[in-house]
């Protein structure tokens, strides 16, 4: 086969390619923007300079231990200052960043230092007392850092070899990091939650990064020099890549440890926050923290959230309470957010019913996003885009993860025909929209039929009295299984079971309403997103 004109001596070069990665953002922004603020964290307010300065130290130190190409990093963090500086100085080694989720239980805590060989682990001393426990039933011994964050005031013994900013402190703040050697590289290891075994380990490389990063500049509105809280664990899909968004666009990453409305509404008003992320129970803890606590936004504020839409009266509380809410879907393996609710000018203009329908989609793929859609799982036919005909949400792009660490069965069972198979079951419609219905394990059949959880939350969550549900199959000896709904109550109002029940049956199928309604406080991951397996336990016993 001849060679294309176009081909012929345009050959790739230093000059004309190089590998895509995030780590640049950071040098350019204390370049062109070295006295700019960068970090701030109760009294520590950092500027760009400082930061990369900081960034480089710590690769340096971290390269002094023998971090070098692939070995992994582990860190217990909360969001604060030393979490961004390990998103930059850890794969300037060339090393690989693994964010611990700071709710675990040790012994998941051991079996991920294991599974990940890692070879560092910093600890802020908050959680020093679970990682102590995990690191005597781990087979790993790594090298232990303490973390004494100064905005934290509670106990907590140190553990390890050197405290945080004296081991920082031993690196080079010139020090001579290096593009990788292929934007395939790893740059981070995110585990999922382990609720049906053990967890799986979620590679992410340097080009994924990249683009997911710019995705979020376009999908988040961040524009230029944003002011980010973090709401959202940094830990959670490495912050859905925001450490490194946000200084892409220069802007200012604002810490805080725990989220607590009067510290939100407190550091909105003096920082002037422009942006947030956070799951729904963000949003609640907002619209419900005492008047005393609120303050009033210095300007519109955008905040992104995921997991399940937020129902049309959340929505238009935070529309009222000064927030501009943007509905995202992902997965820990799709770099977190790669699905985005795109809302058309034209549909502020539909019935409010109608809107809902609309607000209730997860939407369509990010700009950076080859290709979503809704399969066939046993033909990888797409389903109609009828918005009735059930399917698996697939992936396809270079925001989709390298794989499972040392996993290949559920590698290639993920990956199967060509796309990154979800487990979650949607339907398309015919503007390309899709729309969850349910995760395959989710789905309750009943009497043979199918009844989604999801489409019985949203009749649950319009009652007046419900501020939060969530739906579980229970085991039935006649109908197989059969809808048992968890129900939180808002501070004040009252319902009862039946109350529940009969508000159902006036909107839903009768096969579709709950059998058992039982009111518990929701147990919920440290992101937010509600524990179904617990409730399906409690379940049995309903």
């Amino acid at each position: 086969m001849s060679q294309s004109a176009y081909d012929k001596d345009l050959d790739r070069n230093a000059a004309n390619f190089q590998p895509l990665t995030p780590l640049g953002f950071l040098e350019r922004s204390a370049s062109v923007f070295p006295d700019r603020l960068a970090i701030v964290h109760g009294a520590t307010r950092r500027d760009y300079k400082t930061f990369y300065a900081r960034a480089r130290q710590l690769a340096s130190a971290l390269a002094a231990k023998g971090i070098g190409k692939g070995d992994t990093v582990s860190v217990m963090l909360a969001n604060t200052p030393a979490m961004a500086e390990c998103h930059y100085g850890v794969p300037m080694t060339g090393g690989v960043l693994n964010t611990m989720n700071t709710r675990l239980d040790a012994a998941i805590i051991a079996f991920t230092l294991d599974h990940a060989e890692t070879k560092v682990l910093i600890v802020d001393r908050e959680f020093s007392g679970i990682v102590r426990d995990a690191l005597k039933l781990a087979r790993t011994k790594p090298f232990v850092i303490d973390y004494d964050d100064p905005e934290y005031h509670g106990a907590g013994e140190r553990i390890g070899a050197i405290e945080y900013e004296a081991f920082v402190a031993s690196g080079d703040p010139t020090h001579q990091w290096k593009l990788p050697d292929d934007e395939w590289d790893a740059i981070a290891l995110n585990y999922t939650s382990g609720t049906t075994g053990d967890p799986k380990g979620v590679v992410y490389h340097h080009r994924g990064a990249y683009l997911l990063a710019m995705g979020n500049l376009l999908t988040g509105d961040l524009g230029r020099h944003p002011i980010y809280l973090w709401t959202l664990p940094m830990f959670h899909c490495n912050g859905w890549c925001f450490p490194w968004s946000i200084v892409l666009a220069a802007g200012v990453q604002v810490c805080l440890r725990q989220v607590r409305a009067k510290t939100m509404y407190d550091l909105i008003a003096t920082e002037k926050v422009t942006h947030l992320c956070g799951a729904p129970i963000v949003m609640s803890t907002l619209l419900n923290a005492p008047a005393d606590e609120k303050k009033p936004l210095p300007h519109l504020v955008e905040f992104m959230t995921a997991a399940a839409p937020p129902p049309e009266a959340v929505l238009a509380a935070m529309k009222e309470a000064g927030f501009n809410v943007t509905h995202v879907y992902g997965l820990t393996e799709v770099y977190g957010p790669s699905v985005v609710n795109e809302w058309h000018d034209d549909w502020n203009a539909l019935p409010s019913a109608e809107q809902a329908a609309r607000k209730s989609r997860q939407g369509v793929r990010y700009p950076v996003l080859e290709a979503l859609d809704v399969l066939d799982p046993e033909t990888m036919a797409p389903v109609p885009a009828d918005g009735e005909t059930l399917g698996e949400v697939m992936f396809r792009g270079n925001t989709v993860m390298k794989g499972y660490l040392k996993n290949p069965k559920s590698t290639r069972e993920a990956f199967a025909g060509g796309w990154f198979h979800s487990g979650d079951l949607g339907v398309k419609y015919p503007d390309g929209y899709v729309q969850l219905k349910d995760r395959s394990k989710d789905i309750i059949i009943s009497g043979g039929e199918n009844i989604s959880t999801i489409e019985v939350e949203d009749a649950l969550y319009k009652h007046p009295a419900v501020a939060a549900a969530a739906v579980v199959a229970k085991p039935d000896d006649k109908w197989g299984e059969t809808p048992c709904a968890f129900v939180e109550l808002r501070p004040g109002k009252t319902a009862t079971a039946d109350d529940l029940i009969a508000w159902c049956r006036e909107h839903l199928a009768r096969f579709k309403v709950p059998r058992h309604v039982v009111f518990v406080e929701l147990p919920k991951t440290s992101t937010g997103k509600i524990q179904k397996f617990r409730l399906r336990d409690m379940a049995k016993n309903a």
